[in-house]
């Protein structure tokens, strides 16, 4: 099936995933806790682990790890892998509404694109199970062995092999590596508060509009493309 038809091809709308369109923390953590058992280490289960969702996989283990005196993360991020993508990235379920919500930025006209850390395999058998990989013109993520996952040189991939303009696209997401990967490739960016980063954060890398409720973000959009093109 292929995406909707765009009545304005050049307008972009570059979307997260963990966060922005799924509830991915108990399968990230669940995988993270696995990983460090079976590097011999008992996680605290009282332990807040809100901030693994958004950063590099290498970013978070090497952390976990050094907190517990290990350098092992190779090994863990191969521990991590295995039991996510047994289980843990099944247990990512959509936010309510957001399905609805991407389907309206998409008949307005608008490309999709997926760009998030997650290694692509992952992330597009995530997109598929849950329905939404027909409204998406591409997906881009992390290499198979993580490398590319940074979101300044995510997003400037995906622009450069897109061959999209800066001024008339729009990036959305959670975490403030969403903020200011876009803002260093001259994107503007929605920041939403249903996700894992919060108002703080967002507002401190700069998020150009905040969307306190999924069904605010159609309308965000659509207001940042048009100021995107006014600054232009």
């Amino acid at each position: 099936m292929s995406p909707p038809p765009s009545s304005s091809p050049t307008e972009a709308v570059l979307l997260d995933l963990d966060g922005t369109l799924v509830a991915s923390r108990e399968g990230i953590v669940g995988g993270l806790h696995r990983a460090l058992r079976d590097l011999g280490h008992e996680p605290d289960p009282a332990q807040d682990l809100t901030w693994v969702v958004g950063p590099p996989l290498h970013d978070i283990l090497r952390r976990l790890l050094a907190e517990r005196g290990d350098d092992r993360v190779a090994l863990g991020i191969e521990r991590y892998r295995h039991h996510y993508e047994r289980d843990g990235m099944f247990d990512s379920p959509l936010f309510p509404d957001i399905d609805a919500a991407v389907r309206a930025i998409a008949d307005a006209g608008r490309q999709l694109f997926l760009a998030t850390s997650k290694p692509l395999h992952v992330a597009q058998r995530i997109v598929e199970v849950r329905g939404l990989r027909p409204l998406f013109t591409a997906l881009y993520g992390a290499r198979p062995d993580d490398s590319g996952a940074e979101k300044p040189e995510l997003i400037a991939r995906l622009i450069h092999e897109q061959r999209l303009d800066p001024g008339r696209a729009v990036m959305v997401g959670d975490r403030r590596f969403d903020i200011t990967g876009a803002h260093a490739n001259g994107v503007r960016a929605v920041g939403v508060l249903w996700g894992y980063g919060g108002r703080e954060e967002l507002e401190q890398a700069g998020a150009d509009a905040l969307a306190a409720a999924v069904s605010d973000l159609p309308a965000l959009v659509t207001a940042q493309l048009a100021a995107a093109q006014h600054a232009a």
